[in-house]
């Protein structure tokens, strides 16, 4: 009996390589370099690659689990990676100057939610096509 590929192994694949990427580079900027500039550029850098590589399982996970109607797409899932990454990193940079708060943090989440609402309602009518 042949086993069917999963169209989201290459997606699992990209979040392994992303999330050993960012930790990697994570913890060479934490334990090899001073709080310059660059260094700490890079690190938002990694940071943003290794959230997003390890959102992603559990994004898929949580697609496989709770989605409604036809399987999400391998873009959809990767930007909502991305979403996290982004999220995580602004969180990050926020607390360097001590600025994040509550009433923050749940204005980026209504926002970010609200941007991946609007871009799904448009991306339902093109997935509807397919």
């Amino acid at each position: 009996m042949l086993k069917r590929k999963s169209p989201y192994n290459s997606l699992l694949i990209a979040g392994l390589i992303l999330a050993l990427i960012g930790a990697s580079g994570v913890a060479l900027i934490l334990t090899a370099t001073l709080p310059t500039v660059g260094p700490r550029w890079l690190f938002f850098f990694f940071l943003s690659a290794g959230a997003t590589g390890i959102s992603l399982p559990f994004i898929w996970y949580l697609h496989q689990r709770f989605g409604r109607g036809p399987a999400a797409l391998r873009q959809t899932l990767l930007r909502q990676g991305l979403w996290s990454g982004f999220f995580l990193t602004i969180c990050i940079w926020l607390q360097i100057n001590r600025s994040l708060s509550l009433p923050i943090i749940v204005i980026m989440i209504g926002a970010i939610t609200a941007v991946e609402w609007l871009l799904q309602f448009v991306q339902r009518p093109l997935r509807k096509r397919r």
